[in-house]
This record gives C-alpha cells, sequence and structure tokens, in this order.
C-alpha cells in the first residue's frame, strides 16, 4: 500500500497536467493574494477577498456576453471586483464599522447575488487565447505551465513586480506602510492614515477582480458562483505564510495551488482516493503550514487594528 502511494505520488509529480493545473490555480491566488499583501501592509485585513474574486468572475463573463471581447471582459472583472472594495473600505475605514463582519457579509451576499444573476442572465463566456512563448514552453515539464497559458495569465508577470515597486519604491507606499505599523506616527506625519487603507483595498480590488475574471476564461469559459469555492481565503492564508512579504506570499500561494493540481491530478490518472479528503486536502495543507509558519513572522503592528484619530 506504501508502494502504491508513493507511486501515485511519483505518476503526479511527472504529469504536465499537474504543473499547467497548479500554474492556473496559482494565478488566481496570485492575483488575488497580491493585493491583499497591499492591503495587509497597510494594516487592514481584508476578508472580503472572496467576494471580490466572485464579482471579478460574474463581472468578466458579463462583460463578454455584453461585448464578446475578452480584454473588455478583463475590464469588467476589475471593476466588479472594485465594487465590493469600495464598500468594504467606506465601511470599515471611513464610518469604523467592523473590517471582519463587512467583509464576512459580502462574502455571503455575494455569493447569493451572484447565483441569482446567472440564473437570470446566464452569461456566455469563452476560453482565452493561448499564447506559447518560442523555446521556453518546450522546457520538460514546467514550459508550457509557465509559457504556454491564456494570455491573461502573463499580466502576473508584470503585476507582481509593479506591486513591490509601488510598495517599496513609491511615497504612496511608504505612507502605506507608515500607516500598517505606526498608524498614530503617520497621521502627525501628516498622512491620512484611513485614506491610504482605503485606497489599499481598492488596490486588492482591482487586482482581485482580475484575478476571477481571468479564472473564468482560462478554466471553465463560464460562470458558477461555486468557481472560487473559498479560494479567496486561502488566498489571504498565503499573505500570512509568507511572512508579508511579496515573494513569501507567492511561495505560498505556489504551494497551495500545488495541493489543488494535485487532487485533480490524482483522480485524472485513474487513482481512487478518498474522495471528501481529496476535496479537503487544500484547506488541510492550508491549516498545516499556518500552524507551522504562522508563530515565525510579525505581521504589520497595526494590522486589523481600526485607526481613530486621537485614540490609542
Amino acid at each position: 500500500m506504501v508502494i502504491d502511494f508513493f507511486s501515485a505520488v511519483g505518476d503526479v509529480l511527472s504529469s504536465e497536467s499537474t504543473y499547467i493545473n497548479g500554474a492556473l490555480f496559482a494565478a488566481l491566488l496570485a492575483f488575488a493574494a497580491t493585493g491583499e499583501w497591499v492591503a495587509e501592509r497597510s494594516g487592514t485585513l481584508n476578508i472580503s477577498v472572496e467576494a471580490m474574486l466572485l464579482s471579478g468572475a460574474f463581472a468578466g463573463a458579463l462583460g463578454y456576453h455584453l461585448t464578446g471581447s475578452v480584454a473588455a471582459a478583463l475590464v469588467f472583472g476589475a471593476v466588479g471586483g472594485m465594487v465590493i472594495a469600495a464598500v468594504q473600505a467606506e465601511m470599515s475605514h471611513r464610518l469604523t464599522a467592523d473590517q471582519f463582519v463587512v467583509g464576512l457579509t459580502l462574502n455571503i451576499l455575494i455569493f447569493g447575488l451572484a447565483g441569482f444573476l446567472d440564473r437570470e442572465i446566464d452569461p456566455e463566456a469563452t476560453f482565452a487565447s493561448t499564447v506559447e512563448i518560442p523555446l521556453l514552453v518546450d522546457i520538460p515539464l514546467f514550459g508550457e505551465a509557465l509559457f504556454g497559458e491564456p494570455w491573461p495569465f502573463y499580466l502576473l508577470y508584470g503585476l507582481v513586480p509593479f506591486s513591490w515597486w509601488l510598495v517599496y519604491r513609491t511615497r504612496w507606499g511608504l505612507e502605506l506602510r507608515a500607516a500598517g505599523e505606526n498608524p498614530q506616527s503617520a497621521d502627525v506625519s501628516g498622512i491620512d492614515v484611513n485614506r491610504r487603507r482605503r485606497q489599499s483595498i481598492y488596490y486588492a480590488g482591482l487586482t482581485s477582480g482580475l484575478g476571477g475574471a481571468f479564472f473564468v476564461f482560462a478554466r471553465l469559459a463560464s460562470f458558477e458562483n461555486t468557481i472560487i469555492g473559498g479560494r479567496g481565503f486561502i488566498a489571504i492564508a498565503a499573505v500570512i505564510f509568507g511572512g508579508w512579504t511579496l515573494w513569501g506570499t507567492m511561495g505560498g500561494c505556489i504551494l497551495f495551488a500545488g495541493a489543488l493540481s494535485f487532487r485533480l491530478s490524482v483522480q485524472g490518472l485513474g487513482y481512487e482516493l478518498n474522495a471528501e479528503l481529496l476535496q479537503a486536502l487544500p484547506f488541510l495543507v492550508t491549516i498545516g503550514a499556518m500552524a507551522i509558519f504562522a508563530r515565525r513572522v510579525r505581521p504589520p503592528a497595526a494590522l486589523a487594528r481600526p485607526f481613530i484619530r486621537g485614540l490609542k
């Protein structure tokens, strides 16, 4: 039995589909986690990532239904994510409502609303055209996964380094990090702390909306309200796993995407394993990784702490 298990693992690791599926899942998580990383660096814990992804997925499908253009649909997706971000940001950092309650409420609301609108409108979608990068696509195992994907996948190659530059090489990023580490001192220095936090959530909405739309055109070519399936929470876990560093966050996305891909590959290769266990595997890996690494990293000092001027 042990030999059969290791044989199955070997077959999964030697299958190109494992890496192709893993890259798609990692891309979805990376779109969301990149924006969430920016938001958390400002001191806000944005629980509504799931709603942003799902709203972006539906808006992207609706955008393609209306325009017939994948590029336009991605813009719709980004706007859809930012609509959720606007509600989260305004209620959490202008009206000072509890950010956790707002986020969880949005997740539940959008799940139901997207399902209702999907039944009423039934938007059509398609697969985005695949772009293969010569020579690189021929690399064994990894080539097609990294260099033979639907064209929206390649937006990540610019988005991730741009996000790092934005946070660490601009005045806006410096003020953002100050708001996350010591909001009282930032306020004394003339920084509008809550404004920076709202802006960081808008950015998370934009990237998550793009991610949701990307997944529609790269994975299913259709919208279902179960398309995200809890992966927004996995993206949040990836940020924590990565120790609130961008490159660590990307590592978390790859690790958790590997668990998602493993589940599909095992079934695709014909191995019979407990279906419930396979369904839970990505979340078990997420919980295990959090248990091991969560205490070894330091979050932004003011993470999840609301800022009210004059209060310490």
